[in-house]
């Protein structure tokens, strides 16, 4: 029972970072960025990644 709901709570998360993440590359700022420099903010990628991490983590706990 515990686990699930700490899976449920890492899934919640995860999105949530990821749609963080994606809000970051996606920002005017950071298109600037990539077009000038071809860098993408290290924000973006901890978000995407890390959140989809989560929800790895979180539906193995499902489990």
């Amino acid at each position: 029972m515990n686990n699930k709901i700490v899976g449920i709570v890492l899934i919640v998360i995860g999105i949530a970072l990821i749609m963080w993440g994606y809000d970051v590359y996606d920002a005017a700022a950071s298109q600037l960025s990539r077009a000038f420099s071809g860098d993408t903010p290290i924000e973006a990628w901890a978000g995407i990644i890390g959140g989809a991490i989560c929800v790895l983590i979180g539906i193995k706990k499902l489990k």
